[in-house]
């Protein structure tokens, strides 16, 4: 599937589940959209973090509409599912952001680690959420971001189990793509991230780890909703975890050497 088909039967509410899997071959994107006076902040905490936030696209104040990523994308219906946070805490989980929609936001698109889940498959790298149809494990850690204006938080990661013998490959492989959070930041040991149970993620849902697997923990685009949590900000539409934004972006232009 295309995606701009994909995004069609999004648009129509045929498809409300987490995206992993879906148009291999083309990035997908984390959303947050703020209010024009919360904008500066964030950008400045996107170039700061960026290996947790890495910028994709900053559309234009009250625009819904993209250009580098899509040209028939609009934003406010997009995605599977929002979620709308009022003063920092989680208000509604709409399926189209329409009506919430304002002139003074400004959306922000953020590399997704699910963009390079298809290379790592290519490499014979198994992604177990995908092959137990749920979405990623993703959790909240001791990480702190490096602050900007009123933002701050903690860095979140997503996990995935690899066999100890192919974690080399996987770090070559997500390292070739920094804008979608390239290489982990953190393998095989949850407790220096703070994380004490695997089986109870912050987000998305808990997977099989089997006998000679690690855990392996790359930054992720969640972290922004933490931030808007930590930092109580009035007003923010972002998407629901998981959720994500299938972009016209072939993977093929995140590529980097390295």
């Amino acid at each position: 599937m295309q995606p701009s088909d994909f995004r069609q039967k999004v648009r129509q509410n045929l498809y409300q589940k987490p995206t992993a899997g879906i148009c291999p071959g083309y990035a997908q994107a984390n959303l947050i959209v703020l209010p024009v006076d919360d904008a500066r902040d964030f950008e400045e905490l996107a170039r700061k973090n960026s290996q947790a936030i890495p910028l994709l696209e900053v559309g234009e104040v009250g625009s819904p509409y993209l250009k580098r990523l899509g040209k028939d994308v609009d934003l406010r219906t997009a995605i599977p599912k929002y979620r709308i946070y009022r003063k920092g805490e989680l208000a509604e989980e709409p399926l189209a952001v329409t009506d919430y929609w304002r002139d003074d936001l400004v959306p922000f698109l953020i590399g997704c680690s699910f963009s390079f889940e298809d290379m790592l498959l290519a490499g014979g790298i198994e992604i177990r959420h995908i092959t137990e149809k749920v979405n990623v494990p993703m959790y909240t850690t001791n990480q702190p971001l490096d602050g900007a204006g009123r933002f701050s938080g903690q860095m979140v990661v997503s996990m995935r189990p690899i066999p100890a013998d192919q974690v080399d490959q996987a770090v070559a492989i997500t390292s070739q793509v920094p804008d979608v959070h390239g290489a982990p930041v953190q393998i095989g040991h949850p407790e220096e991230l703070g994380i004490k149970d695997l089986s109870q993620p912050d987000f998305g849902q808990a997977v099989t780890i089997k006998d000679g697997e690690v855990p392996v923990f790359w930054a992720c685009g969640v972290t922004p909703q933490a931030a808007v949590m930590a930092s109580k900000v009035d007003f923010a539409i972002t998407h629901a975890p998981g959720h994500m934004l299938v972009t016209d972006l072939p993977n093929t232009e995140l590529i980097r050497a390295v």
